[in-house]
């Protein structure tokens, strides 16, 4: 009886365990069913793109089962830093059920789009993702598909390099470039550039400035544009060391620097053997003006171990300010096609034979021109620069050139200002007024708190007439000194010549004496035009001639030449 018992026992234990088997293979086969080729989700899209080249994912799902497919949900995510065509710029893209219309019969197939740029550098593989989660037809359970779709960044139509020598003596000063140019075919927007430097290497300054020494804001890069950032700096190390310079380009996304190109340069530090110096008018810093005749003395030393022999010496000028007409060298030969001059070993004994710390010397002469055409704004703040190769040295000097500041003085009778009465030619004890005009240009640096000053002769007073009225508070008299003084203010680049000029008018009164009788008579002194350059720094000045009875700018309303009866 206990052994029909046990097998009773026994025989139900393993008929729940067989069924608590089945059981779970029930649930585990429809918990999985659904998992493996019933639901086919892909994304088609290219192999490869362009930087920022417009790339379309394709996302393609079908029921290969037998039953419904309910409450479908989609999640498309883009490649990372994507440029999404949606009007957020979301990386996530989600599309709900009743967007894909609240279930998926069997048999059904749909696709959707998704339009992206992709940002990356050169060969990153950028990667799509897609899930798609849903519930079969009287199961409560969800299940989710997923895919993914690689494309690699094969090309990047951003060039971006250094302009910078192989070779430098160690602690020479070094201007380098960094040139940058897009030819995508979409803008790249938030640019930046930075900027790593080797050991023993101190910035000085850059073109366009920075933030701080080591990044700039490029901004929006459209198709074909391009630009520079210029750093001078000086390096300083050991004969041989080698010195490495890297530079990145990329895009400020959302808080995060997205790199799109970078590039590095090394540079050799090399044992000088050639100073050169140069002195223009007896000034190694010498500021240039419109008109000056310029005395270039060149300076070459022999700072090495060795003689050096057979030299020759080259400079290149540069500027629109030259008057290459005026050049004048001695024992060289000039070059128009570059503008350079030439001196070698077998003119210059210098340059034949130059030995451990000797100095040669060449010079020229040459003159700026009076003034020159302002056609854009490159030419705003004028220089004069000078390139000197000799032997495998180079050296480049720059000069800054002060702006022209002219002032035209006009004295007539007849106006449409104040209408001058009295008698011409002036008579002896009789007033007659006149009108004197200023006029002002300045050609090529802003100019800051322009004066301009003039005495009046001892029978000579101001009637208290000026023109503009609102200039008139800027004008002032010494009736001690009788000095004149007209506070004209500040004066932008190209002011009087493309834009138009600052002037003053004012009236005057001269009451001639009888030891002037027969003579013409002084009616306001030379006028002396002054302010201060913005870009060179210096007081720079000009003037205009005396005016008398003879007025030279009104000859045809001056019967008698101004002579006084």
């Amino acid at each position: 009886m206990a052994k029909t018992n046990l097998f009773k026992k026994t025989n139900l234990l393993i008929a729940g365990a067989i069924a608590l088997v089945v059981f779970a293979g029930i649930y585990y086969y429809q918990r999985n069913i659904y998992s493996k080729d019933i639901l086919k989700l892909e994304i088609l899209g290219p192999e490869e793109s362009d930087l920022l080249g417009e790339v379309e994912y394709i996302v393609k799902y079908k029921n290969n089962g037998d039953a419904r497919l309910e409450e479908p949900e989609l999640i498309f995510e883009f490649p990372q830093y994507a440029l999404s065509f949606d009007s957020s710029n979301s990386q996530r893209v989600i599309k709900s059920s009743d967007e894909l219309g609240g279930a998926i019969y069997p048999g059904e197939e749909r696709v959707l789009s998704f339009k992206a740029r992709l940002l990356g550098r050169e060969n990153e593989a950028k990667t799509a993702k897609a899930s798609l989660s849903f519930r079969p037809k009287n199961l409560k359970a969800r299940y989710e598909s997923e895919t993914t779709k690689t494309t690699l960044i094969k090309k990047v139509p951003l060039n971006f390099e250094f302009d910078l020598p192989s070779k430098i003596d160690s602690g020479k000063e070094l201007k380098f470039k960094l040139n940058y140019f897009s030819n995508t075919s979409y803008p790249i927007s938030n640019l930046r550039v930075m900027v790593e430097y080797p050991s023993g290497f101190e910035f000085l300054k850059s073109s366009p400035q920075g933030i701080g020494e080591r990044e700039w804001d490029v901004g929006l890069l459209n198709k074909a544009e391009g630009g520079r950032i210029e750093i001078t700096g000086t390096v300083s190390g050991d004969v041989g060391e080698e010195k490495v310079f890297s530079a990145k380009i990329g895009s400020w996304q959302n808080g995060e620097f997205i790199l799109l190109k970078e590039t590095v340069r090394g540079i050799n530090i090399i044992k000088p053997t050639l100073y050169i110096s140069q002195q223009i008018n007896n000034s190694p810093s010498y500021l240039a003006s419109p008109g000056d005749n310029l005395h270039y003395e060149i300076f070459f030393r022999n700072i090495g171990e060795e003689t050096l022999t057979d030299l020759s010496l080259q400079v290149t000028l540069e500027g629109r300010s030259f008057d290459l007409q005026t050049l004048r060298v001695m024992d060289a030969e000039y070059q128009s096609g570059d503008n350079s001059i030439l001196w070698d070993w077998k003119k210059v004994n210098d340059l034949q034979f130059l030995q451990p710390q000797e100095e040669g010397r060449v010079e020229f002469w040459v003159k700026l021109k009076d003034e020159w055409l302002i056609e854009d704004i490159k030419d705003k703040n004028p220089t004069i620069a000078d390139k000197i190769y000799i032997g495998q040295v180079k050296e480049e000097f720059v000069n800054r050139v002060n702006s022209k500041l002219t002032l035209v003085q006009k004295g007539v009778y007849e106006d449409e200002v104040f209408g001058n009465s009295g008698p011409v030619p002036p008579m002896v004890g009789e007033n007659t007024t006149y009108t004197i005009m200023w006029q002002l240009k300045n050609y090529y640096n802003e100019v800051k708190n322009v004066q301009v000053k003039a005495v009046l002769p001892q029978n000579v007073r101001l009637t208290g007439k000026i023109f503009p009225e609102e200039e008139a508070g800027r004008f002032t008299f010494d009736s001690k000194s009788r000095e004149i003084v007209w506070n004209a203010g500040d004066l932008l680049v190209s002011q009087g010549i493309s834009t138009p000029a600052p002037n003053i008018s004012f009236q005057i009164s001269l009451f001639p004496t009888s030891d002037q009788k027969n003579q013409t008579v002084p009616l306001i002194g030379k006028a002396e035009i002054s302010g201060q350059d913005q870009w060179t720094g210096q007081v720079v000045r000009s003037s205009a001639n005396s005016i008398d009875t003879s007025l030279p700018d009104d000859l045809n309303n001056n019967p008698g030449g101004g002579i006084v009866w």
